[in-house]
């Protein structure tokens, strides 16, 4: 191991450039070529490489520093040191060249053998741009994984975004010492790898210089073109250059540059978070994150994107007026999550009819005075939850689902029923369960404290799965009718609208009854037609006279 100063390389002609980004800290480790510090000119900006793989001894610059080609900006600890000097060495051997400088060449060859032998590093968690304590949310390799440097090896989580922990090198995962749900933070250890050194892929070439100059009349006759070829790799690879891709006008370094253009990402699409709206390579890879996440389930702007569907148009609203932007809810992306997929997968229908209620509300009214001495109240909730279940018992072909197969279909034996509720945070629908088995009274206790768990925000996942059917009800708000969305992987949904006063027909004269409009949505694929008629008139038929309850 040995200190070398880190200099500036050639910057293309550019002078006093300034220092933008320190892309690295004292105690990385970094692979030949990785970023230490991004700079800018007057036309584009650069990363500054490692001039070898090593760890970062020091950095003696900061942002806002100008420097220029030639000037140190720390030092970096490195191995295999010796090997490289001797090849440095060869050259002049080489041009000297009298015949017995032929036997020495083999020379460097042992002593670049150990530089290239797999060796065991500690895998080391870099620079986490400020955050603490991360949560390790996925593991990417496993023991006896080869990997490439730059690969993945974990993806950590923090309160605002997630990122890769990259391979420092080359090799062969040896071990992981962290699992899933882990907490890291920078400077942890999170494993052993096997890594090759540089000098395995250095040594060959190291060599050929003094091979060349086997004869000797050859190799005097040329020094001038030997003395050119050295400064040409830097400025090939590191020189400022101005961009004219489609992003050309996007502040973001060459190493962001070349992965976007291996990735086929717009960098103009890319969200900047970096200094002065710099897209850096944490940007870039949550673009990635976000268009994968959109692509499978389809939950945002790019709604149906992976089955076609063009994504809506962005729009700055500020242009017609005030606006304010706030997040959505953790409950409301669900629920727009959920009824996207829905919408998408499940071919829908909707039947309508009205259930005549008015002896069932006069019973409803005459129960009132009992159920408050047993400590309930007793709305139209429990009615509805009772004829739902009953329906579900005599047209079984509704309490079913799809199995993910496509082949099958699952009957159930139980009728659980989802009761939506409509709460500050959003929709949830709290599940009653064996409906069939309970009676009025012991629904409306459960339905009452269901709903204020739910406004309380404490329901239970549990408390919101294992639901065959979905009740909607919005009749304390109001409106004559609406199409709910199957609740996948139920096949049905009744929607409940507000209760009206209508005059309807008896044969004799019209009449004034208490109206309910109801509305049935179902999956077309498990439910046809027929069952949803006999479905929706048994409904309306329990609805209309509570004693057929008992038959």
């Amino acid at each position: 191991m040995a200190k070398q100063v880190i200099k500036v390389p050639d910057l293309g002609g550019a002078d006093k450039v300034d220092v933008i980004e320190i892309a690295v800290a004292v105690g990385d480790t970094v692979a030949e070529e990785d970023a230490l510090i991004v700079v800018e000119g007057d036309k584009a900006s650069m990363d500054v490489p490692a001039p070898l793989a090593g760890k970062i001894l020091s950095i003696s610059v900061k942002v806002g520093d100008k420097i220029s080609e030639g000037d140190v900006i720390g030092e970096i600890e490195v191995a295999g040191d010796a090997s490289e000097e001797k090849a440095e060495e060869a050259a002049p051997v080489a041009e000297s060249a009298p015949a017995p400088a032929a036997a020495p060449a083999p020379a460097p060859a042992p002593a670049a053998a150990p530089a290239g032998v797999a060796k065991e590093m500690d895998i080391v968690i870099p620079d986490l741009g400020g955050a603490d304590s991360v949560d390790v949310i996925e593991l990417s390799v496993a023991a006896g994984d080869e990997v490439g440097e730059g690969d993945s090896l974990i993806v950590v989580e923090g309160d605002k975004a997630s990122m890769d922990v990259p391979s420092p090198a080359a090799g062969v995962i040896v071990s992981l010492s962290v699992k899933v749900g882990d907490k890291v933070s920078t400077g942890d250890v999170i494993g052993v790898m096997k890594a090759q050194a540089a000098g395995a892929v250095e040594a060959p070439a190291a060599s050929a210089p003094a091979a060349a100059p086997a004869p000797a009349p050859v190799a005097s006759q040329e020094p001038s073109a030997l003395s050119q070829e050295p400064p040409a790799a830097p400025q090939k690879d590191h020189h400022l250059e101005r961009d004219h891709s489609p992003s050309a006008e996007v502040y973001a370094g060459p190493a962001v540059r070349k992965l976007a253009r291996e990735l086929g990402v717009t960098l103009n699409k890319v969200k900047p978070t970096g200094p002065r709206n710099r897209v850096t390579k944490d940007d870039l890879n949550a673009y990635i994150k976000e268009q994968v996440k959109k692509a499978e389930s389809g939950a945002a702007s790019g709604v149906g994107g992976s089955i076609g569907i063009a994504p809506m148009p962005e729009i700055d609203f500020s242009q017609f007026g005030p606006v304010r932007t706030e997040p959505m809810s953790k409950i409301h992306k669900l629920t727009a999550a959920n009824m996207v997929r829905n919408w998408l997968n499940v071919p829908h229908v909707t039947q309508f009819d009205d259930a005549d209620i008015t002896e069932l509300e006069e019973f409803r009214k005459s129960m009132k005075a009992e159920a408050e001495k047993r400590g309930v109240k007793l709305t139209p909730v429990p009615f509805l939850l009772k004829a739902a279940a009953a329906a579900l018992r005599e047209v079984p072909s509704f309490n079913v689902s799809l199995h993910n197969d496509g082949e099958h279909i699952v009957h159930k034996d139980y009728v659980h029923i989802g009761m939506a509720v409509d709460t500050p945070k959003g929709l949830m629908v709290p599940v009653i369960r064996d409906v069939d088995k309970k009676g009025l009274y012991e629904l409306a206790e459960e339905a009452t404290t269901m709903a204020l768990a739910a406004r309380d925000g404490k329901l239970k996942p549990r408390d919101m799965q294992g639901a065959c059917f979905t009740i909607s009800s919005l009749g304390a708000i109001g409106g004559t009718g609406f199409t709910p969305i199957v609740n996948a992987p139920e096949v049905g949904i009744l929607g409940v609208s507000k209760l009206a006063v209508r005059p309807e027909w008896n044969g004799k004269e019209f009449v004034p009854r208490q109206m309910l409009p109801l509305a049935l949505s179902y999956d077309h694929r498990a439910v046809n037609g027929g069952d949803a008629g006999r479905f929706l008139t048994y409904l309306a038929a329990v609805l209309g006279d509570v004693r057929k309850l008992l038959l």
